[in-house]
């Protein structure tokens, strides 16, 4: 066989090569099925629960700390949604580089630097003592995460044989419900009490929720260095024609998951002609960093051609609204259903009727405050934590549905009845009049939203091939996340209108998501 050569095969015209990949990418997958399941995906399930873990901390820990940090940080609703929508703002800005990044120089690499950053900004927002320094903070914790959550995905799936890819990835996104209980359970223990402590003669003053960012900056270091004992992709090393460790790598997960000897390995001489005749061919100097950013541009090419040109724009418009409509029922519901503790009385337990009293209560208070006014944080009770517990329990259910008839209905179908049943629970919350109510319907729109989203994403995984994967998922994901940007601040403002506009207008925007997923093509495996 004749040498791969990555930047011929950016140019659409050179068919041959085209073939060459495309064959290997089949033995590649061929010999993964034979690697079977075991210790190795296992170990790479747990890597990638504890880097999931990493990204829900840093977007939930802010809506658990408003309640208890307001006073201290002096914040009003504008400033909480800000504050909310900070991580999504460095991940907006970092995604798509991020993604071009990865394809050209590998998934590991940003996975390493990408948590270890992390570990190193969560610990800065924890010594934080003011608004600025901790919002400033929140924004480059986005940013790394973005780096590190493209690598994941593309990660996670290129470990995964065709046969059970599909359940893997939506068993790991189903790590992100599972991680929300986890912070819910982690914010019960710590925020209710009442910790203080100065250093430094009080230049440092560190209260309850400082010592909450220290204890969950555990897990971006923890998922950093389970990153680091793991092997690069193989199919990126092929794509680089590096064989050699493609090689090796698959000899690791057989000898881990089947604990035989990798003598006993049906492929264990895989490629090893292909390197051979690649040397005696064209015997290449390293490649260096120029020469890589030349190929990855090379790569980019189809993004602007049909059909993936297309794929992108419809994929990330979905995505956006997605996101926007998802992240804002999940950031705000902890604020919410504290709101909800406060307000409900044996008179009303209308959502809208509570959420409209609260508004009004602080744009009086805005209006008569005084010097002498002493700001009294309304903390969250063991009601709100109990509440997020349930939401997490219960956006877990889906993917265990999902992952028995994601292979038998197909991603489409799925897609399109949690679109329409996300519209009439969303529709919903302007009627629920009880508090089971109003936990059962976030619940439900939280969980629905959490499908949508790694079912888009795992389309997207079908529909663009290894060269281009990352990129596309993190173009998307930029898109995404502008959307929850957007929807963090404007629901605030939506919210201090009447509490039916913000709600109306989300069941708008996934009525029209719904429409759309009807285009998605159906990938023919």
């Amino acid at each position: 066989m004749s040498e791969v050569n990555l930047q011929a095969l950016g140019e659409r015209s050179n068919d041959g090569l085209h073939t060459s990949l495309k064959k290997a990418m089949n033995e590649y997958d061929t010999a993964l099925k034979a690697c079977g399941f075991g210790l190795f995906h296992i170990r790479l399930l747990c890597s990638s629960f504890v880097g999931m873990a990493s990204g829900i901390v840093i977007t939930n820990t802010a809506p658990y700390m408003l309640p208890i940090a307001e006073c201290d940080l002096n914040m009003n609703l504008l400033q909480k949604g800000l504050l909310n929508a900070m991580p999504y703002a460095g991940m907006i800005l970092i995604s798509v580089i991020a993604g071009f990044l990865t394809d050209t120089f590998g998934r590991k690499i940003f996975l390493i630097l990408g948590y270890g950053g992390l570990f190193l900004c969560t610990f800065i927002s924890a010594l934080s003592q003011s608004y600025l320094v901790l919002v400033s903070a929140k924004f480059f914790e986005g940013l790394l995460f973005a780096i590190s959550f493209t690598s994941l995905l593309a990660m996670t799936s290129e470990f995964c044989h065709n046969g059970i890819r599909d359940r893997i990835m939506l068993l790991q996104s189903s790590f992100a419900a599972i991680s929300q209980i986890i912070v819910a359970l982690i914010s019960w223990a710590i925020l209710p009490n009442h910790w203080s402590s100065t250093f430094f003669n009080g230049t440092i003053v560190l209260n309850t929720w400082n010592y909450y960012l220290l204890i969950v900056s555990l897990f971006p270091i923890s998922a950093c260095i389970m990153y680091i004992f793991l092997p690069e992709s193989p199919k990126y090393c092929i794509t680089q024609n590096r064989y050699d460790e493609a090689r090796e790598a698959l000899l690791t997960i057989y000898k881990q998951n089947t604990r035989k000897p990798v003598d006993t390995y049906p492929f264990a001489n895989i490629w090893k002609d292909k390197n051979k005749l690649a040397i005696d061919e064209t015997p290449e100097a390293p490649k260096s960093f120029s020469h890589m950013l030349s190929v990855g541009f090379h790569n980019v090419k189809p993004m602007f051609h049909r059909p993936l040109g297309l794929y992108v724009v419809l994929f990330c418009t979905m995505n956006f609204f997605i996101m926007n409509m998802f992240n804002v029922i999940r950031l705000w519901f902890p604020q919410l259903s504290t709101i909800v503790e406060y307000y409900a009385n044996a008179d009303t337990q209308d959502l809208c009727v509570m959420l409209d009293s609260y508004t009004h209560d602080l744009k009086m208070q805005s209006l008569n405050v005084t010097a002498n006014d002493i700001c009294v944080p309304k903390v969250s009770g063991t009601e709100t934590y109990v509440n997020s517990i349930i939401l997490g329990s219960i956006c877990i259910i889906p993917y265990i549905i999902s992952g028995v008839l994601v292979n038998k209905v197909g991603k489409k179908n799925l897609f399109i009845v949690c679109g329409v049943l996300c519209v009439a629970t969303t529709l919903g919350l302007r009627w629920v009049n009880t508090k089971i109510g109003i936990v059962a319907l976030f619940s439900t729109i939280t969980a629905l939203g959490q499908i949508e989203l790694s079912l888009n994403q795992f389309m997207v995984i079908d529909q663009f091939p290894t060269t281009t994967r990352s990129l596309a998922l993190g173009l998307m994901m930029t898109i995404g996340r502008t959307g929850s940007l957007v929807g963090n601040i404007i629901f605030p403002v939506l919210l201090n209108i009447g509490c039916i506009v913000p709600f109306f207008t989300m069941a708008g925007t996934m009525t029209f998501v719904t429409l759309l997923s009807f285009v998605i093509p159906v990938k023919k495996k």
